[in-house]
């Protein structure tokens, strides 16, 4: 391709809307453009990289034994009201109505279609079965940012598997999970396998593939000494137990200017955990609260899976409750004689001894309070958010918490779907049972935006050699001289027509714009032809290393191949 006939409008200044290097890249080198809110088109070089990408999921997932198919983008609500679905996506959903009033939705995932298909195979004999497809997913995310990285818009690859047993459903989730593994080896990821909870998904395990960044917007917490690696929504770590001592008597303590966390710290002078804070929660038509210990943060996404509710059941209660459940203003609850549906308590706060909480008497705090003797819960169990510090649950080595950007997850559904749709097949004693079904996403344009992340500098992006738009650029300095144009022509002849993805800025440009746009658009190799041109000897430059060196025409060829070969073997 030439770039006076390729449609690349690069920008010299940064969008003011880019916030990450992704986002800032994809829009100055004219990969895409915004058209809305979290709505991008994509121009030929972005494109031509997605679809590089596509190619090697489609690759790796033909490999594992999946089928590729294409289901309908709009999905009919009476699929996702049958799995609870259609109220529990809540406002992220796009919903539309036809003609005649009926109810659709903008496919979110595709679950409850996949298997509604599969319910057309009614034999063990039939199974198992692993279908995927590549699409676009729609979801209306209430804050679109950081380009692709969160968008309304997106394409996905979504595969589904259906077998006969939980065992099978263990082989088809490792193929996945290994499948996975050569993909983003190959797209040049580095990236970490992090125990996730399953949200709105459902299941009974779930792993996310994680690609270490600051621009991250997931949280997740590794060991230093093991393998590790949780999402902090679902991290666990041992609690923080700490000697019994000798229990004080309760001692009720006026604090009439102190309500906060920090105030009560420094009104008793002393540290936050040995506190613990009670935090009261509506969830639907009940009143919860929940006890941690003053330093930590509670995980709301444990509570919901606690409760068994959907995050938009779980509120925060308002004032009023507050002060019916406490009999205080607000600032002053605690477990000691609260009277709540429910309490919840964080088994970190069972190993504290003579602790404060709230006294729900507007003004006071208890001193002293021990579990056992001054309250109970209803429940004793992790709730708290894991932190930068904590003992691994696994080896007892520290965690670290790192920020990444998810570009997959695999999920172990199990039968929240086929029961609820009617997936069942017969066994070879004819008797039925439901399918065991696993679900497993991976974001294509995720994929792409995260690639740029860790493979870009300041002059712009660096493309792994197995999804660059094009292998190599020819850059003549002179296009007015006809000796640098023509042996660049004869260059660009030989590669092209030896299979090699060649770019020709054959602009009437000077030297500097030119390389200052092979640089921003990330080719990994160019070749400058210059002065040397009479003497039929070029200037190879690898983009990554920034290393160069002079070969003649005739060892161009050779030496461009072997470069691509290697680099694209190193991930195979």
């Amino acid at each position: 391709m030439r770039l006076t006939q390729l449609f690349l409008p690069t920008l010299r200044e940064v969008p003011a809307e880019a916030e990450i290097t992704s986002h800032k890249y994809m829009l100055r080198a004219g990969l895409m453009r915004k058209l809305a809110a979290g709505v991008y088109v994509y121009l030929p070089l972005g494109y031509r990289v997605l679809r590089k990408i596509e190619n090697i999921v489609r690759e790796e997932m033909d490999r594992s034994g999946a089928q590729e198919v294409l289901m309908s983008g709009i999905i009919p609500s009476e699929l996702l009201e049958e799995s609870g679905r259609w109220s529990a996506f809540g406002p992220e959903m796009f919903k539309l109505k036809d003609r005649h009033e009926r109810d659709f939705c903008l496919g979110p995932t595709h679950e409850e279609v996949f298997t509604y298909v599969m319910k057309e195979l009614t034999s063990y004999r039939d199974l198992p079965k692993i279908l995927y497809q590549i699409q676009t997913k729609y979801r209306d995310e209430k804050r679109p940012r950081f380009g692709v990285i969160r968008s309304r818009e997106f394409i996905m690859k979504d595969a589904y598997s259906f077998d006969m047993d939980w065992e099978g459903l263990d082989v088809s989730f490792g193929k996945m999970h290994d499948a996975y593994c050569r993909i983003f080896d190959r797209c040049g990821l580095k990236y970490r396998v992090v125990q996730a909870d399953s949200g709105a998904m459902g299941g009974k395990e779930s792993n996310e593939f994680m690609v270490m960044s600051e621009v991250g917007e997931d949280e997740i917490a590794h060991c230093e000494n093991c393998d590790y690696a949780a999402n902090v929504e679902r991290a666990e770590s041992r609690p923080d137990i700490r000697e019994k001592q000798e229990e004080k008597p309760l001692e009720l303590v006026a604090t009439p200017d102190a309500r906060t966390i920090q105030e009560l710290t420094d009104f008793f002078e002393t540290s936050p955990d040995n506190f613990a804070k009670t935090l009261i929660y509506t969830v639907k038509d009940q009143v919860i609260a929940v006890v941690i210990r003053g330093d930590r943060e509670l995980n709301e996404v444990k509570l919901v899976n606690i409760l068994e509710c959907t995050k938009d059941d779980l509120r925060m209660a308002e004032d009023d409750v507050v002060k019916n459940v406490t009999n205080a203003e607000v600032g002053f609850a605690g477990p000691v004689g609260l009277k709540v549906d429910k309490l919840i308590v964080d088994e970190e706060v069972t190993y504290m001894s003579n602790f404060i909480v709230g006294a729900n008497k507007t003004g006071y705090h208890y001193k002293n309070v021990n579990y056992g003797r001054d309250f109970k819960g209803d429940i004793v169990v992790d709730v708290r958010k894991v932190s930068d510090g904590d003992v691994c649950i696994r080896c007892g080595g520290r965690l670290s918490i790192s920020k990444g950007i998810e570009v997959g997850h695999i999920f172990k559904l199990g039968t929240k779907y086929s029961e609820a749709l009617g997936a069942k097949y017969l066994d070879e004693n004819g008797q039925e049972h439901l399918m065991i079904m696993g679900s497993y996403g991976i974001g294509i344009n995720r994929i792409m935006a995260a690639v740029i992340e860790q493979n870009s500098d300041e002059n712009g992006i660096i493309w792994p050699m197995s999804i660059a738009p094009y292998h190599v650029i020819i850059v003549p300095v002179n296009t007015s001289d006809e000796v640098q144009a023509s042996l660049a022509e004869d260059l660009y002849d030989v590669l092209s027509r030896n299979g090699v993805e060649v770019l020709l800025d054959d602009r009437d440009e000077r030297a500097g714009v030119k390389f200052k746009d092979a640089d921003l658009i990330g080719i990994p190799i160019r070749i400058t032809v210059g002065k040397k041109a009479r003497d039929r000897v070029v200037e190879i430059k690898d983009r990554r290393t920034g290393e160069s060196l002079d070969l003649t025409v005739d060892q161009v060829l050779g030496y461009i191949k072997q470069k691509i070969e290697e680099n694209m073997s190193k991930k195979e």
